[in-house]
């Protein structure tokens, strides 16, 4: 069976794509066809954001892909700068108008936030009014499921103190060198699924000597044992592309990492992400 057909299943019954594809940087004129290619491979679950600014190009390949728009798991963002209910409103109708959807699978707070103000001031309020206007969404089938993006343990018991509905999803940056273990185990223990985005480390673990030895040794590339990495961390793992070549190849992850290797890749600790720290999820401000 291939990872491309298997799922987990949210707590509210949902089943989502254990393996997804990411669309951040695919420009707008792009994304149709990396999601049209990415359909016809197998992939299923297509995550976007208002922040990337493609949803009408990931819109238009979702539409045009030839498979039932039921088949299709389809994930995008509330901008991290919204904080307030209006205006939280408001952008879920416009991300539903861009993508020309009638819903969406999964919609997340992006950041808990601003990216101006990553990791920095207090938003409690903001967040949970913006959760407020996700949870009416959800409850009108707009939105059949709903979570957050790079929330700390604090930030998801602020959504979970104020709101009705326990977040689906905590979509993080989890990959080998970066495993917030304890965030995790969090979040399993509340059924809050973790998605693991830039599992390859935005590139950046293609240039570790160990990694790559690790890889050598069970016959896969660097990217094939990162992805493989986070699914036996029980996370869905969403690496980025718009190869379908890559789309193929970071789909042939049908290998076991042993016990012994999974705790090595836990505790590997590579956080530098070169030219790419300039981006507050790589730099934590």
């Amino acid at each position: 069976m291939s990872i491309l057909n298997e799922t987990y299943t949210l707590t509210n019954g949902v089943e989502i794509p254990r393996l997804g594809l990411g669309t951040w940087f695919i420009d707008d004129d792009k994304a149709a066809d990396a999601v049209r290619a990415a359909v016809e491979i197998g992939y299923r679950n297509i995550d976007t954001a208002q922040a990337y600014g493609n949803e009408r190009g990931v819109g238009e390949g979702v539409r045009t892909a030839g498979v039932p728009r039921d088949e299709l798991f389809v994930s995008t963002k509330l901008a991290a700068e919204i904080k307030d209910y209006d205006a939280a409103v408001a952008a879920i109708d416009g991300s539903l108008r861009t993508l020309g959807l009638d819903y969406v699978d999964l919609m997340l707070i992006h950041a808990p936030q601003p990216w101006d103000d990553f990791r920095g001031g207090d938003y409690a309020e903001g967040n949970r009014a913006a959760w407020r206007a996700l949870e009416e969404a959800h409850r009108a089938g707009k939105l059949r499921s709903i979570g957050v993006s790079n929330f700390q343990q604090q930030d998801v018991e602020n959504i979970i103190a104020g709101g009705t509905v326990v977040p689906h999803v905590n979509q993080l940056l989890v990959h080998a060198g970066n495993t917030p273990s304890e965030l995790i185990a969090y979040c399993e223990s509340n059924g809050i699924r973790v998605e693991a985005y830039s599992p390859i480390a935005h590139g950046e673990i293609l240039k570790n000597a160990d990694v790559a030895a690790m890889a050598e040794k069970y016959g896969v590339t660097v990217p094939q044992l990162c992805i493989r990495y986070t699914l036996q961390l029980g996370t869905v793992s969403l690496p980025k592309t718009a190869s379908p070549d890559h789309m193929r190849s970071n789909a042939e992850v049908d290998f076991e990492i042993s016990g012994t290797d999974m705790t090595a890749l836990r505790e590997l600790h590579a956080q530098d992400y070169g030219e790419h720290s300039a981006f507050p999820v790589y730099s934590g401000k």
